[in-house]
C-alpha cells in the first residue's frame, strides 16, 4: 500500500486494516480550490499536517465545506519535494492514543505546495495569483515564534526579502495592488499572543518601504486598518514529534511502504506520515474581515480575545506547563528519560496531581470554553502517560529559568493577590527546591549528569557551586541569593514568605545520595 495509489482507487485492503479513508472527492475540491481558494499555510512541519490540515479533512468528510488548503514552505524547500510532492500532497496521520492504540486516516485535505521564494518562479507567481484572488480568506502560520523575527539587514533588502515575514509581507502588497482586498493573517504557533508577533513583524517591513519610498504610504494604512486586515490570537496545544521508529515498524507490518523518516539538509525530521497524540487544542479569536473556513466543524473553538487570553493562561500558569517543568526538574534528578515512564513513578505521579489539582487550582484562570478540571484530568491521564510520546523531562527542562517565572511566579503573585494562606502552598515549594537540588548536576545516586540547555545555566550553577550532596552539616547561605531573583522566579521568594520554607526543603534534598526520593515522597504523601 501507498498513499499515491489512492488517487488510483482505494482498495479494500485500506478499510480492512485500519485506515479511514477521505469521504469527499479529492479531485472536486483541488479543482474548486485552485479556482477559489480561501486558506494559505505558511508551515509545512508536522504540525500542520497533523492539526490544521486534519481539522480541515473534518470539515471536508462533512460534506459541509469544498475548499482546502494551500499549503507554503519558506525555510526548508525539501519539505516540498520530498515529503509532499512525491505523495501527491497527501500524508497519513497516526493518532498514538494513551491506551496503545492506533488510529490511521488518510489526509487529503492539502491541495497545492509551494515554495516561498523567488528562486522558484513557478511558485512565486503561483502564489501572487492566490494573493490577488478576492476569494482568499486566511493565511496562517505555523512556523514557531523564531519564524515572526525581523532582522536588520532584512529590511534593508527592500523588496527582495529573504526572512518568511518580508517575504508574506510581499504578497500583501500584491493583494493591496488588486484592491485592498480584505484579509487575515492567523498565527497558529504556540506563543503568547502569537497575532501581535505576526503585526509586528508586518508592520516593520511595511514602514521601512513606505519610509524608504518602495510603496505608498496607504500600504502601510492597509495592513494597520483593522476593517481591512487582521491578526487574531490563537491557543494551540499538539504535540507531534518525530517520526516514531515504533510508529514505523507497526506500519511496516500493515504492508504500508511509505513508512520511512525523511531528513533534509535543514536537519528536519518528516515523513510521508506523522504521528501525534490524541489530545488537541486550538482556540481562535474569530476577528476576520472576509469570512473564514468553517474549522469549527473540526473542533476549533472561536471565542473573543480576552477568552483566548484566558485559556492560554490556564494552560501556561496552571494545567499543564506548571506540571511539565515540576517533573522534569525531579525526572532529571531520579533519571528518567521518558515522560510517560515517570507516570509510572507514584511520587512523581503524585507531585504534579496535588501541585495542579491542589495548590494551582484555587488561583487557576477559567476561561469558560474548556473547564480547568477537565484539562487537567486530559493532562494526567491521557497526555503524559502516553507510551508512544517519546517525551524527556531533559527536553522539557531546556531554559527551565526562563519558564519559572511564568509557570510558578504568576501562581504566588496570584495568590498573594487575593490574599490567600501562603501555608498552603507546600508542592509548589518542593518545586522550587528542587530547582537547586537539579543546577547541581548530581542526581540521586550520587552520578553527575549535564543540566539542559539555558541562557543562565552557568549562572545559576555558579551560586550552588558551594553545595554538596551529602550528609552532615554544611553553609547553605548561597541559597539567599538564588530564591531572592525575581528575574528567575517572578518574586523575591523571602518577601513572598516561602524562602526560608524553600531553603528547608532544599537542605533536605541535599542530604546524601537517596535524599530526593526520601524527601519527594514525604511530601507528596503529608498532601
Amino acid at each position: 500500500m501507498k498513499l499515491i495509489d489512492i488517487k488510483k482507487g482505494t482498495g479494500p485492503e485500506w478499510a480492512e486494516k485500519g485506515y479511514q479513508m477521505p469521504q469527499f472527492d479529492i479531485e472536486a475540491v483541488r479543482a474548486k480550490t485552485h479556482e477559489q481558494p480561501t486558506w494559505v499555510h505558511f508551515g509545512a512541519g508536522n504540525l500542520f499536517r497533523a492539526f490544521p490540515a486534519a481539522i480541515l479533512q473534518q470539515a471536508l468528510d462533512s460534506g459541509e465545506y469544498d475548499r482546502g488548503v494551500i499549503v507554503v514552505e519558506g525555510f526548508d524547500f525539501e519539505i516540498i519535494d520530498k515529503a509532499y510532492r512525491p505523495y501527491d500532497n497527501l500524508s497519513l496521520l497516526v493518532c498514538l492514543q494513551s491506551d496503545g492504540n492506533i488510529e490511521k486516516k488518510v489526509i487529503a485535505s492539502v491541495t497545492e505546495s509551494l515554495k516561498a521564494d523567488s528562486q522558484f518562479p513557478k511558485d512565486w507567481a503561483r502564489l501572487a495569483e492566490i494573493f490577488c484572488n478576492p476569494s482568499l480568506q486566511m493565511i496562517s502560520f505555523t512556523i514557531t515564534e523564531k519564524g515572526y523575527a525581523v532582522a536588520p539587514a532584512d529590511l534593508e533588502r527592500g523588496l527582495a526579502p529573504v526572512l518568511i515575514m518580508g517575504k508574506v509581507t510581499l504578497l500583501l502588497y500584491e493583494r493591496y495592488l488588486a484592491g485592498e482586498l480584505p484579509l487575515t493573517l492567523q498565527s497558529m504557533d504556540n506563543c503568547s499572543h502569537n497575532g501581535d508577533k505576526v503585526k509586528d513583524a508586518v508592520l516593520a517591513y511595511a514602514e521601512k518601504w513606505a519610509e524608504e519610498g518602495l510603496v505608498p504610504a496607504e500600504f502601510l494604512e492597509y495592513v494597520q486598518n483593522p476593517a481591512k486586515v487582521t491578526y487574531p490570537w490563537s491557543m494551540i496545544d499538539k504535540i507531534t514529534p518525530r517520526p516514531d521508529a515504533k510508529v514505523q515498524k507497526m506500519l511496516a507490518e500493515d504492508g504500508f511502504e511509505d513508512n520511512y523518516t525523511i531528513l533534509t539538509d535543514r536537519r528536519t525530521y518528516t515523513a510521508p506520515f506523522v504521528n501525534a497524540e490524541e489530545t488537541e487544542y486550538l482556540v481562535i479569536e474569530d476577528k476576520y474581515t472576509n469570512g473564514r473556513p468553517p474549522l469549527e466543524l473540526g473542533g476549533v473553538l472561536y471565542v473573543d480575545r480576552e477568552t483566548v487570553d484566558k485559556v492560554e493562561r490556564m494552560k501556561v500558569c496552571t494545567c499543564l506547563n506548571p506540571l511539565h517543568t515540576a517533573m522534569s526538574i525531579y525526572g532529571c534528578i531520579l533519571g528518567y528519560d521518558l515522560i510517560s515512564a515517570e507516570m509510572e513513578d507514584e511520587d512523581i505521579r503524585g507531585l504534579i496531581t496535588k501541585l495542579g489539582h491542589i495548590e494551582a487550582m484555587p488561583v487557576v484562570v477559567d476561561p469558560g470554553v474548556l473547564k480547568p478540571a477537565d484539562f487537567i484530568d486530559a493532562v494526567l491521564n491521557r497526555r503524559l502517560p502516553n507510551p508512544f510520546m517519546p517525551d524527556a523531562p531533559q527536553r522539557i527542562a531546556t531554559d527551565t529559568s526562563q519558564k519559572i517565572p511564568i509557570r510558578f511566579g504568576e501562581t504566588i503573585k496570584a495568590y498573594q493577590a487575593r490574599g490567600l494562606d501562603m501555608d498552603a502552598l507546600i508542592l509548589l515549594p518542593l518545586v522550587l527546591a528542587g530547582y537547586a537540588r537539579y543546577l547541581k548536576g548530581i542526581d540521586d545516586t550520587g552520578k553527575a549528569y549535564e543540566p539542559s540547555p539555558d541562557p543562565l545555566l552557568e549562572e545559576l550553577r555558579a551560586i550552588v557551586a558551594p553545595l554538596e550532596v551529602k550528609k552532615g552539616e554544611q553553609d547553605f547561605s548561597c541559597l539567599k541569593t538564588l530564591y531572592s531573583r525575581q528575574d528567575v522566579f517572578g518574586v523575591d521568594l523571602y518577601a513572598a514568605g516561602l524562602g526560608e520554607r524553600i531553603e528547608g526543603m532544599a537542605r533536605e534534598l541535599f542530604d546524601g545520595p537517596g535524599a530526593v526520593r526520601k524527601t519527594l515522597h514525604k511530601y507528596v504523601t503529608a498532601r
